[in-house]
């Protein structure tokens, strides 16, 4: 897989701390570069690892997925990505703001939003991807992008968290599907 294509699915994946990052940095009654590093390392940390323990868990069953990997591949992330659309679109009805001030809360929000990286990480094995190099610049890119949701947040206003999980979706979707295309063409 090359460059282009894990940079959009770091992009991708990220989104939904990039979500949060904002949501958190609303929540903020002045910037804190120390909070803001603390959110930073906590998602990407998190969505580093996730993939590497999905890699995990998918090499136990790559053998038996051998002839249709690409089909799974993409039904994981076309489902991962409409499930962030979806979210974006009609799951925060309630109008709610992530706090994410608490070591607690902040772990769970970093298992929260590095879900779909976990399903990416088995996708891996099924393409027989090596992992490191994916592992560490998703981990990077939601660094980046989480530093900066949180700056956004402070700064910018609620309006921008759903179309931030949109566009996470969208990426994962058209990177699912050129998998498929390029293993059925």
């Amino acid at each position: 897989m090359g460059l282009a294509s894990i940079l959009l699915i770091a992009i991708g994946l990220s989104m939904d701390a990039f979500a949060v990052s904002i949501s958190s940095g609303l929540n903020l009654d002045r910037f804190r570069l120390g909070y803001a590093l603390k959110i930073a390392i906590f998602f990407g940390g998190f969505q580093a690892v996730m993939p590497v323990a999905g890699f995990a868990a998918g090499l136990s069953v790559r053998d038996f997925m051998a002839g249709i990997d690409h089909w799974v591949a993409f039904a994981l992330l076309a489902f991962i990505g409409a499930k962030m659309i979806y979210e974006a679109l009609f799951g925060r009805k309630d109008g709610r703001r992530t706090n994410g001030h608490s070591l607690a809360t902040l772990l769970v929000l970093s298992v929260a939003t590095s879900i779909d990286a976990l399903a990416v990480g088995i996708s891996f094995s099924l393409l027989d991807i090596d992992i490191v190099r994916p592992a560490c610049i998703i981990g990077i890119v939601t660094f980046l992008i989480s530093l900066v949701g949180v700056v956004i947040g402070r700064k910018a206003g609620h309006h921008l968290e759903s179309k931030a999980e949109v566009l996470g979706g969208v990426i994962l979707i058209g990177i699912g599907l050129k998998i498929l295309l390029e293993h059925l063409s």
